[in-house]
């Protein structure tokens, strides 16, 4: 078996992914800022991941214990029963 070689581009090196929210932002988050944590839940209560949500890992071991804060004090759901309609029967 001959050995086919191919004439290919050569790879261009990878740019690390910037964070989309300010390190001074994110670590100013509370539990008492419900609204502001709502960007980083889904329309189900779960958190976004870190490749969705864009955060770095320390952003988002952050953020996702003040949503959990948040879900025990009551200011956040912890699912989207609240939304489901109750069906006759």
């Amino acid at each position: 078996m001959a050995q086919k070689t191919r004439n290919r581009k050569p790879l261009r090196p990878l740019k690390g992914k910037r964070p989309t929210f300010t390190d001074e932002f994110v670590m100013g988050l509370n539990y008492k800022s419900a609204s502001q944590l709502k960007r980083f839940i889904t329309d189900r209560g779960k958190i976004l991941s870190r490749r969705n949500s864009g955060l770095t890992a320390k952003q988002q071991r952050h953020v996702a214990e003040q949503v959990k804060l948040a879900r025990y004090m009551a200011l956040l759901h912890y699912t989207a029963d609240h939304l489901r309609q109750s069906q006759g029967g």
